[in-house]
């Protein structure tokens, strides 16, 4: 199982950044189980509102819809975790760790705050990686 934070979709799903090539083959043949939830979701929605975000998406010649598309079609909805053990700086991300530590899944994120918990979470069964250290 995999998650992926907010700055992996949009790098894979907008951006088309090409060290997330092999992460979305992995995920167009299922290799990896990505799990996400409804507020998870509801924070890509949001973020592709913001003004910095929407003209990235006239620039890709993407709509919004489309990146939530990708994401509805990829990504499996779960139950919103209860809270880790281990406590993220920011508490934006910590709905990210939590749901990794509660089904002990590979977490993926380019966060300085999350990626500086990675020994605490292997303690937790949770690989933290940025996208580019998972397909090396």
């Amino acid at each position: 199982m995999i998650v992926l934070d907010t700055n992996i979709v949009l790098d894979a799903f907008l951006f088309h950044d090409p060290a997330t090539l092999p992460l979305k083959a992995a995920l167009a043949s299922q290799q990896f189980q990505w799990i996400s939830t409804q507020p998870m979701r509801d924070e890509l929605e949001r973020v592709l509102a913001y003004p910095k975000i929407v003209v990235r998406l006239a620039f890709y010649q993407r709509s919004a819809a489309e990146v939530l598309a990708q994401f509805d079609a990829q990504a499996q909805l779960v139950e919103v975790a209860p809270k880790a053990s281990v406590t993220c700086s920011d508490p934006d991300d910590q709905k990210f760790i939590d749901l990794a530590v509660a089904h002990q899944a590979t977490l993926l994120s380019k966060d300085n705050a999350v990626l500086c918990m990675a020994k605490r979470l292997l303690a937790l069964d949770v690989h933290a990686y940025k996208a580019i250290k998972l397909v090396a």
